[in-house]
């Protein structure tokens, strides 16, 4: 499908991607690796949205510190927005930012909110769930999120209900939300499963500046009083200093928590293309080449009677023997070596590191 000429893209890319340290680090978080799909995940996000969306309409919003780096990525000449934020204020804030990048351009504008490290396969079944969702967004006052189909009863997500049906523009229909949920244990996500009404909550929305921005005033004031400031800047150098100046004292929450569990004219779809937000080393299994014994591996690496291991090595050679059910990555000169079971502990260990002196270079 075309472009649309109203359409924009904000995509998010200031997560810290801990889970994969040590491959992953502050200074090189998981959005600017190559774990799937043999190119760094924020480009293939960036490659996703042709056809839809023009560069110049694509707004990536990241840390001050990653600015430069994604610049790097992107190559001499990219008309794609980098805009850096001087502190971590969550997704409301994230959203608001680029709102109002959006409404200085084109307050007439619809847009979409996707994130930079997820994994998405069957590309055509994407971008007809996106291009139908801007079209109907574009036409209707609600904020669309974008579900995912569950494949199992997984405690890891947030989910979505689905209530009656709102439209269907080609074979995607679109639902009024019903309410959302946490993370359930497995039993209950086998109930959701059941009933044929829930969907993950993929954190990928749809809605035109208008409807987002009356949302904040409706929830959230404060943040839609600093869109209206914001989007009066001149350029983009006086943007980024509005932005250093206010976000400190920005409320930090989600955009979940501000608007989408409160608001009335929500409305979801389920995507049924492959997607996978790759949150852990064990994730990453289903994405990486196995041997015969099940042992998932990148880099230079040797298994000698070992399975179901996972194991990651940049620049050396890591061998493992007689071992099973591992995480073993190793990459500029660190070394994880951690029982599968236990890889979401990362988050803990690294909040130990911290504690540490001259640690800094490593996290």
């Amino acid at each position: 499908m075309a472009n649309l000429p109203c359409a924009y893209a904000i995509i998010m890319a200031g997560g810290k991607g801990e889970r994969f340290w040590p491959l992953s680090t502050s200074r090189r978080p998981k959005q600017l690796l190559a774990l799937a799909g043999g190119k760094p995940l924020i480009l293939q996000s960036v490659d996703r949205l042709e056809g839809i969306v023009p560069p110049e309409r694509i707004l990536i919003v990241t840390n001050e510190s990653l600015v430069a780096p994604i610049r790097d990525m992107l190559g001499q000449g990219s008309r794609v927005g980098v805009l850096g934020e001087p502190v971590g204020r969550d997704t409301a804030a994230a959203i608001a930012a680029g709102a109002a990048w959006i409404q200085r351009r084109d307050p007439d504008a619809v847009f979409c909110v996707l994130t930079a490290d997820h994994v998405i396969g069957d590309l055509p079944v994407f971008r007809d769930v996106l291009t139908r969702g801007l079209e109907l967004c574009a036409a209707h006052d609600v904020l669309l999120t974008i579900g995912i189909a569950p494949s199992e009863p997984s405690s890891a997500y947030g989910y979505i209900e689905a209530g009656e049906l709102w439209k269907k523009s080609g074979a995607v229909e679109f639902f009024r939300a019903k309410r959302f949920v946490e993370k359930p244990d497995v039993e209950t996500a086998t109930g959701y499963l059941a009933t044929g009404r829930y969907a993950w909550n993929s954190g990928m929305f749809v809605w035109s500046v208008r409807s987002i921005r009356k949302a904040f005033a409706d929830f959230r004031p404060a943040l839609a009083a600093k869109i209206d400031a914001w989007s009066t800047c001149a350029d983009d150098q006086a943007f980024q200093a509005a932005l250093a100046r206010d976000f400190p004292g920005l409320e930090k929450i989600s955009i979940d928590y501000a608007v989408m569990e409160k608001a009335q004219n929500i409305v979801v779809c389920k995507g049924t293309f492959a997607w996978d937000d790759v949150g852990s080393w064990p994730a990453l299994e289903a994405h990486l080449p196995k041997d015969g014994q099940g042992n998932a591996t990148a880099g230079d690496v040797e298994v000698l009677d070992g399975t179901r291991n996972i194991v990651v090595s940049a620049g050396r050679l890591t061998a493992l023997v007689g071992v099973k059910d591992l995480v073993v990555v190793q990459a500029d000169g660190v070394t994880l070596v951690c029982d599968k079971s236990r890889s979401q502990e990362i988050k803990a260990l690294l909040a130990k590191l911290r504690t540490q002196n001259n640690r800094d270079a490593i996290l």
